[in-house]
């Protein structure tokens, strides 16, 4: 019997604009669900009622979008408050949460103690000890209770889809904080009831939260909803080893997207990287289906290196079709076909780059016609061609200039590269002399 198609979700806290290391988890999300027919869930995890905003949740939707993921299903968890709530005192009546009034203060303090002493800073549980005197005292001098999820001091298992099989002895954590004194949840609870209720069958997100896992099995478990399957991913991390985030605004999809780099090469290089997988263009996320699977995810870090993703993104500009970036030219103000196109692609480290050549050809430039160079010049002004003009015109002029004045190499080339384009570099100038055309030519020729 085949296994029913997957849902997985993918769930950030609408507290700041997505990065490429949020895209890796995105993304190796989306296309573990495509490739089995499975469900794409959003999930905003936004019950930060101070640091979360609709400004932030739509732009990760224009995040997502941009790197062609749309989602099947979306869902906040502000909107689902009342469900942790039934949930928690579920929990309570079980004997599974407890309330407890130290202040962050006394906690601190509490921990240094322990790591003078050599211990591990776990909490102690002290307020499981608090008689019905004590915690009225707490009450009437003004604390409010935060609640902790009282493990089972065991170990607990799972076969991870990326790291193997993975043990947490529960005894070596601390109770995990579920509701914060002012009622609001952290993290943990909220995200168990939303798997358990959204029906997620597999849970794939950064190797950060392996010892989440533990705690939230344990969660799944005495609330009666059968845990999903799990995979840690490597993280992307700095060359220097230093974790990527929200901080790093240069790095965020909207500052990439701004920078002009093609959603394809970052989502190439979020997924590929760290994997078995050479780091190649694609043209699509279709084409990444096929390639990275979470058995293919390595179990060291993967540095990113902005340098990679420039080299990418040149790489895969380099080979897409006329037919795929038509419409983006157009709105360019890029015309001149697909001739123009294959002319200068080569050329390109962004497509914005293309309208600047669009400018070289069709526009007035500033030719460069340096005082040595001007016998050369004139020789090609005297020899150029009459039109119609092709690819091969190129080489038969540069020959008659070369068989006029003697110059040949760099000698003859990069004088009439300046003087027709205004550069040192660019274009093979055999692509480029048809679409400049005879009178823009002879005008530049003449100084003009």
């Amino acid at each position: 019997m085949s296994n029913p198609p997957p849902v997985v979700r993918f769930a950030p806290s609408p507290t700041g604009r997505l990065h490429i290391g949020n895209a890796r988890t995105a993304l190796f999300n989306w296309l573990f669900a495509k490739r089995r027919g499975g469900t794409f869930i959003l999930r905003y995890d936004d019950t930060d009622r101070e640091r979360s905003t609709e400004e932030f949740a739509r732009g990760i939707a224009e995040d997502l979008a941009w790197l062609g993921i749309v989602p099947d299903r979306v869902a906040h968890q502000s909107q689902r408050v009342d469900r942790y709530g039934a949930a928690a005192e579920k929990l309570r009546a079980l004997g599974r949460l407890y309330a407890c009034y130290e202040t962050e203060e006394e906690l601190e303090y509490r921990r240094r103690r322990q790591l003078a002493m050599h211990k591990p800073p776990i909490y102690d549980r002290a307020a499981l000890k608090l008689s019905a005197e004590d915690r009225a005292k707490f009450e009437a001098e003004g604390r409010r209770p935060h609640w902790r999820f009282l493990l089972d001091h065991r170990a607990v298992t799972w076969d991870d889809l990326v790291r193997g099989p993975q043990t947490i002895d529960c005894a070596s954590l601390s109770d995990p904080v579920l509701i914060r004194a002012d009622g609001t949840y952290l993290y943990t609870l909220p995200s168990v009831v939303d798997d358990v209720d959204l029906g997620v069958t597999h849970v794939i997100r950064g190797e950060d939260h392996v010892t989440n896992t533990a705690v939230q099995i344990q969660l799944f478990e005495w609330l009666g909803g059968a845990p999903p399957a799990f995979a840690h991913h490597n993280l992307l991390t700095l060359p220097s080893g230093e974790g990527l985030s929200k901080r790093l605004g240069h790095l965020s999809l909207q500052a990439l997207r701004e920078q002009g780099y093609e959603p394809s090469a970052v989502a190439a290089l979020a997924v590929l990287i760290g994997t078995s997988h050479a780091v190649e263009p694609v043209e699509s996320l279709d084409e990444l289906l096929h390639k990275a699977d979470l058995a293919d995810v390595s179990h060291s870090a993967a540095k990113f290196d902005e340098a990679e993703l420039a080299q990418l993104n040149a790489r895969t500009l380099h080979r897409m079709s006329y037919a795929g970036v038509k419409d983006r030219l157009g709105a360019l103000g890029v015309s001149g076909g697909e001739e123009f196109w294959d002319a200068v692609r080569g050329n390109l480290s962004t497509l914005a780059e293309a309208r600047d050549w669009w400018r070289v050809v069709h526009e007035a430039i500033a030719p460069v016609i340096e005082p040595a160079d001007r016998d050369l010049i004139e020789a090609a002004a005297a020899t150029l061609p009459e039109e119609p003009w092709d690819q091969g015109t190129w080489a038969k002029w540069s020959d008659a200039v070369k068989n006029a004045t003697g110059r040949k190499g760099k000698a003859l080339f990069r004088p009439l590269r300046l003087a027709l384009t205004g550069r040192e570099h660019g274009p093979e100038l055999k692509a480029l002399l048809p679409l400049i055309g005879r009178e823009r030519a002879l005008s530049r020729l003449s100084g003009g």
